[in-house]
């Protein structure tokens, strides 16, 4: 079944994960304590801390955390600097800084910069002095913590098997509910039609994006959206399939065009991937639309009911058909 592999395709990339974080950190903590007991660096300890909370899942994220804190850093000193020139290097002094600090983080939304530029501010009130050797001592420390933590996340890499088996599995799981649909519109007696394929659906898609996100944020050309695009593309005709299932699940008789949907519906299966740009199957749709347009109306109130709810289908699928040339058309027939 689908929803087995997809489960265990989740634990094991979750485990692998887990594993690469956590030696990830391991590694850029020892490696940041390393280099400050090299340069004989004061509380050296504080270095691998530094690294430690420069790491975020992502590249981006990352950086953005490093130049943020530089910006706090270096107002931290300023700030620190006057607090002790009026109360001392002491424990009050150093709880003026703080207040005025903390208050400065919530206004600038400083908030990753708080607990790591307080800890190395605290260094100064042990040294009872803030001169060129000491505010040294302290900006290596943070110089080579921070640079740790960007280096360690450099190894991060577009995950691309993972989100190319993402978006299959995602492609399977909608020609099957294609194709289950094509059998319910003539088979009003099948009663294990249910929306079970749809919550498969919305877990890898849910799971496609959010690697696509990442992958999107781990990469220094920001241009390529792509994945991320192709995964909304497909989330938005999830949603549109969902409504076609709500209509076809109503159905309660079989009235004589419904033939002709099961058969379309059939055919887009067979013919749904990713090369498929959806303007053929648009040409067909216009020629079963143009037929349907032509039947006799209905005469009995039954037929009628569930001729008005296949109308609402047909409309559901042209729409279908549409957000995937539109997303063709965007991307110039690129790998779509």
């Amino acid at each position: 079944m689908i929803s087995l592999n997809f489960l265990k395709t989740q634990i094991k990339n979750a485990n692998r994960i887990m594993l690469l974080n956590a030696t990830k950190i391991i590694l850029a903590t020892i490696g940041a304590i390393f280099l400050a007991e090299f340069f004989h660096l004061q509380h050296s300890i504080s270095t691998g801390i530094v690294a430690i909370l420069t790491i975020q899942p992502t590249k981006k994220e990352t950086l953005q955390t490093a130049l943020t804190r530089f910006y706090a850093f270096v107002v931290s000193l300023v700030l620190a600097y006057l607090c002790f020139q009026v109360l001392g290097f002491s424990i009050s002094g150093f709880l003026l800084y703080f207040s005025i600090y903390i208050i400065l983080c919530h206004i600038l939304h400083w908030y990753y910069a708080m607990t790591m530029n307080a800890v190395l501010i605290s260094h100064f009130v042990t040294y009872g002095m803030m001169n060129g050797e000491t505010i040294l001592n302290e900006v290596l420390i943070f110089v080579i913590g921070v640079g740790t933590g960007i280096v360690a996340n450099l190894h991060l890499r577009k995950k691309v098997d993972a989100i190319e088996e993402l978006k299959e599995q995602a492609d399977t799981q909608i020609v099957e509910i294609l194709n289950r649909m094509s059998e319910r519109i003539i088979n009003v007696d099948m009663t294990d039609y249910n929306a079970e394929s749809f919550i498969e659906l919305r877990k890898m898609i849910r799971s496609a994006k959010n690697l696509a996100e990442e992958n999107y944020l781990n990469q220094f050309n920001k241009d390529d959206r792509y994945d991320i695009e192709y995964i909304m593309m497909r989330d938005r005709q999830c949603q549109v399939l969902f409504e076609m299932y709500k209509n076809v699940r109503k159905l309660d008789s079989t009235p004589e065009t419904a033939k002709a949907i099961s058969h379309y519906l059939k055919m887009m299966a067979t013919k749904f991937h990713r090369d498929n740009d959806g303007h053929e199957l648009m040409k067909l749709f216009r020629e079963m639309d143009l037929y349907m347009k032509q039947r006799p109306l209905p005469v009995e109130r039954l037929e009628f009911e569930n001729r008005a709810r296949l109308f609402v289908v047909m409309r559901n699928i042209e729409e279908f058909i549409q957000i995937k040339t539109e997303f063709w058309n965007a991307h110039n027939g690129r790998d779509a």
